[in-house]
């Protein structure tokens, strides 16, 4: 929930993608060499969306550890006038990908296990609940994993949108037909660095369709726009940014992607994020930073409990 507002699963995602073939035009005079011909958009979407789904299911097997540091700076109510109050909070959490039987998206679940420095008292006794539960329906279980993943949040807002792949969906072969893509001549993210590439693209994306994937709590839409930083040749995807916006806040998350020689992938690096919320003028700011990628020890998907998809 994201001040709020949801990833909401209620858009259909297809299985696969059609298969795009570039077709090269005819040479411009006998005997010199064919100049490479750029890719189309849509066939670099394509290769995007193939990138997506082999990713989704090479880091379901990974899990990293999170630092992640959150800060909050506004006006108390009571003292507009005066100076801003500040508070912090450091979290270390082991983050993993995981997929619930039934469901048709992946989940991503933050796993705090310290927080400002002092050990989580009931994690192990949280995990049980959560995932070896034989009574959970799919639909009960990813909103567990929701919630226990921003358990720990701090602000004046409710999010459940602070988590790195989140905008990689947007990419997957179901997700794209909710969008409008168009090349983007910005190459400068809204927070922190962006990737060196010289081939790299920048595709922008701006949510069309009712229904948008990030609501607010009373389930307004809140569409949701954005880009990313794409290899065109293999869709590889180097750096996303996600951007939401109501009448009471705007949220910005910058993610980017760096590789990881031992799991062989482009994996989440860092991540940054504001909320600016407008009722209070108060606002948040997150960056996490990502490492130990490693596979999990014990096996945390679909196989842990008998879920059944409620009717």
């Amino acid at each position: 929930m994201l001040g709020a507002g949801c990833w909401v699963p209620g858009a259909a995602r297809s299985a696969g993608c059609g298969v795009l073939c570039l077709m090269l035009g005819a040479p411009i005079v006998a005997q010199q060499p064919m100049a490479a011909q750029e890719p189309s958009l849509d066939v670099v979407l394509a290769r995007a969306a193939m990138y997506v789904i082999e990713f989704q299911k090479q880091l379901a097997g990974i899990v990293a550890e999170e630092h992640y540091t959150q800060r909050t700076l506004g006006r108390s109510a009571l003292a507009r006038l005066t100076a801003d109050t500040i508070r912090s909070r450091e979290l270390t959490s082991d983050l993993l990908l995981l997929k619930p039987e039934g469901s048709q998206r992946w989940i991503q679940f933050r796993d705090v296990f310290e927080v400002d420095g002092k050990p989580v008292r009931d994690r192990n006794e949280r995990l049980v609940k959560l995932f070896l539960d034989p009574t959970a329906s799919t639909a009960s279980l990813a909103e567990n994993i929701t919630a226990e993943s921003t358990r720990y949040n701090i602000g004046n807002l409710q999010r459940t949108v602070n988590v790195p792949v989140l905008a990689l969906g947007i990419l997957d072969p179901g997700m794209q037909p909710r969008f409008r893509f168009t090349r983007a001549k910005d190459r400068k993210p809204s927070l922190g660095a962006g990737p060196k590439s010289e081939t790299m693209w920048v595709v922008a994306y701006d949510e069309v369709r009712e229904g948008t994937i990030i609501r607010t709590t009373n389930e307004r839409d809140m569409p949701s726009r954005g880009r990313f930083w794409i290899e065109p040749a293999t869709g590889s995807v180097l750096m996303s940014e996600l951007s939401a916006e109501s009448t009471a806040l705007r949220a910005v998350i910058d993610v980017s992607y760096v590789p990881d020689l031992r799991v062989g992938l482009l994996v989440p690096g860092e991540m940054r994020e504001r909320y600016d919320v407008y009722t209070d003028g108060s606002r948040v700011d997150g960056k996490a930073t990502y490492g130990k990628f490693r596979q999990f020890q014990v096996k945390v998907d679909e196989k842990i409990a008998p879920i059944k998809e409620k009717h």
